[in-house]
């Protein structure tokens, strides 16, 4: 499993950005008579939480044996707070850079599968909002979506409630991010009017995996989300598990959620992210 640290100029942000990649190349299976299939791999594209930057998932879980496993490239770029998502008055077209430029840059780089199908994002706490409102967005896209305790906190922040106050410095920088709050809801930023306009227009929809903390403070907005999925007729796989917001928590999902994925059994081998003991 070669680790890469990629620095290139992004169109949709105007700036070198930079992303850690996993790539199953440099796997050596233990059996000599064994060769590895030469192919292209499935992808997925993970976004880390708020106050976090791109090395986030290789700090905190161990995402990158468990990708090599199951011989899963992986790409972590950076979101900088800004919730992946276009704010064309600021110029920062995060949901353009996520949704379309990255696929399109490790696609011309890397043996990727073009396949909707073979194409998944997922990510945590912000990155799980990101991955949502862009996995739904580009449905055409991705095939599969993933959130791990996802901010789902549209209808608080517009309705000025106190709980996500203390997140983020205040209203001023919601409406920084999202713009006019009284606009959010119903719009692409909003993952429920998202999912009922694919429903509505009987799109091929992408798979849903969620998963919550027990403990964690954004379960009452999971289950609220579990019914309105539910009552929708939108498929989809929801867990919760023992913990909070953090990393314990996530180490755990994502494993749970590479399994999930429809990527065939697992072949360990030795590389530099997973060695023989």
């Amino acid at each position: 499993m070669a680790l890469l640290q990629i620095d290139f100029f992004s169109e949709s942000l105007m700036r070198t950005v930079t992303m850690n990649a996993i790539i199953p190349t440099d796997k050596t299976l233990f059996t000599q008579h064994e060769k590895r299939e030469i192919k292209e791999y499935k992808a997925l594209y993970l976004l880390h939480g708020g106050y976090g930057n791109y090395t986030d998932w290789l700090g905190g879980t161990r995402v990158q044996a468990w990708a090599q496993d199951k011989d899963l490239a992986v790409f972590m770029p950076s979101g900088d707070n800004k919730f992946y998502i276009d704010n064309p008055d600021s110029g920062e077209m995060y949901g353009s850079f996520i949704g379309k430029e990255l696929i399109e840059f490790t696609r011309k780089t890397f043996p990727l599968s073009q396949k909707r199908e073979d194409t998944f994002i997922a990510g945590l706490s912000m990155g799980g909002y990101g991955a949502l409102v862009n996995g739904l967005k580009y449905n055409e896209t991705f095939g599969a979506i993933g959130g791990f305790s996802s901010g789902l906190l549209l209808e608080g922040v517009v309705s000025g409630s106190k709980k996500f106050a203390g997140m983020m410095p205040g209203n001023k920088f919601y409406e920084s991010i999202f713009g006019d709050l009284a606009k959010v809801l119903g719009s692409e930023k909003d993952y429920k009017a998202l999912a009922e306009g694919l429903v509505r227009e009987k799109k091929t929809l992408p798979k849903l995996f969620l998963a919550c903390g027990t403990e964690d403070f954004l379960l009452p907005e999971h289950r609220e989300f579990r019914q309105f999925l539910t009552d929708l007729g939108y498929p989809f796989t929801y867990e919760e598990g023992p913990g909070g917001h953090e990393w314990a928590f996530w180490d755990t999902y994502i494993k749970k959620f590479i399994d999930w994925l429809p990527l065939g059994e697992a072949v360990q081998g030795i590389s530099s992210g997973h060695v023989m003991e």
